[in-house]
């Protein structure tokens, strides 16, 4: 046999065998997520676009104290050192980030603690921009979610309930925060009677905003974070991009920090469609 016709046999072989392989590996992964439920049964499936929820961050990032949250230096740098590294400090909740159950309980889920099958899970996207163009101080209420389900059917399996506000059209401006003269800031959110009506109604495991806040800005009390943190749940605020996307059918992925005994953290987020 000539020595190209052996190569092309061994190379065939290994090709063969590698199918195989990867076949058997990924059947034994479906097994095993069907016979755990680990994942819910409403992901979207054969996702074919990606869209980051994610803003840029940066030193000037809008914060709801209104002070700046993230700072780096740089330790070495390629003219130097022939390589880059950035040392970087940063408040827990800056820029698009997860509020874990701790952030507002006493002995909550730390960010750490949260399943991975609770950071992958079915989003459903609540379009409440009517009434935020009137009123920045526009909640979502129960009424909202139960239109949605009228329109779209029940709310998936362990979902995300997203808020659509559009005020990340304001990002890069005054308006994002909103601060009036008495530094009392007015953007939407959640009421605290829909975060309640998910709870007791759905196996929602997670809400998000495309705000600095789960609460609606001028919020005395933060209603809206103890009653859904505290019941083990988890949040997502500063979301980009929830206009690009379905009412139903994406799949969120958060990849949150697995930082030990942390209340959140800044995150990539992604959703599948």
């Amino acid at each position: 046999m000539c020595d190209a016709c052996v190569i092309e046999t061994v190379k065939n072989r290994m090709l063969s065998r590698r199918s195989f392989f990867r076949a058997a590996a990924a059947g034994a992964a479906t097994v095993a997520a069907a016979s755990s439920g680990a994942l819910s049964p409403a992901l979207a499936a054969a996702p074919t676009t990606v869209t980051d929820l994610t803003h840029e961050l940066h030193e000037e990032f809008p914060t709801f104290f209104g002070q700046q949250q993230f700072w780096r230096e740089q330790k070495f740098n390629y003219k130097e050192h022939k390589f880059n590294l950035f040392e970087l400090r940063v408040n827990e909740h800056t820029g698009t980030h997860l509020d874990a159950p701790l952030h507002f309980s006493e002995d909550g889920k730390s960010v750490a603690e949260i399943p991975v099958s609770d950071l992958v899970v079915p989003l459903a996207v609540i379009d409440i921009r009517a009434k935020a163009d009137a009123n920045p101080d526009a909640q979502l209420t129960p009424d909202d979610i139960k239109a949605w389900i009228a329109a779209n059917g029940e709310l998936p399996e362990k979902a995300c309930v997203a808020l659509l506000s559009g005020w990340g059209k304001h990002l890069g401006t005054d308006k994002f925060r909103n601060a009036d003269a008495d530094g009392k800031m007015h953007f939407p959110g959640f009421h605290v009677e829909a975060v309640q009506y998910l709870a007791e109604n759905s196996s929602a495991v997670g809400i998000a905003v495309d705000t600095l806040s789960l609460d609606y800005g001028i919020s005395p009390d933060f209603a809206t974070h103890y009653a859904w943190l505290a019941s083990g749940h988890w949040g997502l605020e500063g979301a980009a991009n929830l206009d690009q996307l379905p009412a139903k059918g994406a799949t969120l992925v958060v990849g949150a920090p697995k930082v030990r005994g942390g209340t959140g953290g800044p995150s990539r987020v992604l959703a599948l469609v």
